[in-house]
């Protein structure tokens, strides 16, 4: 059989299941958690940093999230690059340190951070899906270019097939994972 790249298509579904779970770690639940900050960029000295680089962000309650700025200049626009995120947050400055409290997430809240699960989670059976179709342009190249039999190709579609329908699959039970922990109240 020709050279056919079945852990190329793996690594990069594994990817698209990935890049899931870290836009997933950024929605807020009913706690506090150090990753909600991770999408909230700064701009320190000229460019859009991102705020892990200019603070450091811890939990000190389950409602709570402490961000110690290192840089005294820096205070007020990481206090301003949160207040204008989507996240709905009031930073209370300190010093060099902001309290943030969690308010309590309401029903209607909570729907509209199912609503961007269900968009994070459409966007990576696309990606998944795109993967599938690469790999399956590949193999019809192979085939017409007389590589690969026509009996080899079915065989390896149906492989490439299955494991799309994996790839889904586990993005199907990590956005239901999500929804329920969003959803609890």
């Amino acid at each position: 059989m020709a050279d056919f790249d079945f852990n190329g298509l793996k690594r990069r579904m594994d990817g698209a299941i990935s890049s899931l779970q870290h836009d997933l770690s950024g929605l807020r639940t009913g706690r506090a958690s150090a990753n909600l900050l991770d999408p909230i960029t700064v701009d320190a000295y000229g460019t859009q940093t991102p705020l892990n680089q200019v603070a450091n962000v811890s939990v000190p309650e389950p409602r709570m999230l402490s961000v110690s700025v290192w840089d005294k200049s820096l205070v007020g626009k990481v206090e301003r690059a949160i207040r204008d995120s989507s996240l709905g947050l009031n930073p209370i400055t300190d010093g060099t340190t902001l309290r943030i409290p969690l308010p309590e997430l309401n029903e209607q809240r909570r729907k509209e951070l199912v609503k961007v699960a269900h968009t994070y989670g459409e966007n990576a059976r696309i990606a998944a899906r795109h993967v599938r179709r690469d790999g399956m342009d590949s193999l019809k190249k192979l085939e017409k270019d007389g590589d690969i039999g026509q009996d080899d190709s079915r065989q390896m579609s149906d492989r490439v097939q299955k494991m799309t329908d994996e790839t889904i699959s586990e993005i199907d039970r990590t956005l239901a994972a999500k929804e329920a922990e969003i959803l609890q109240v």
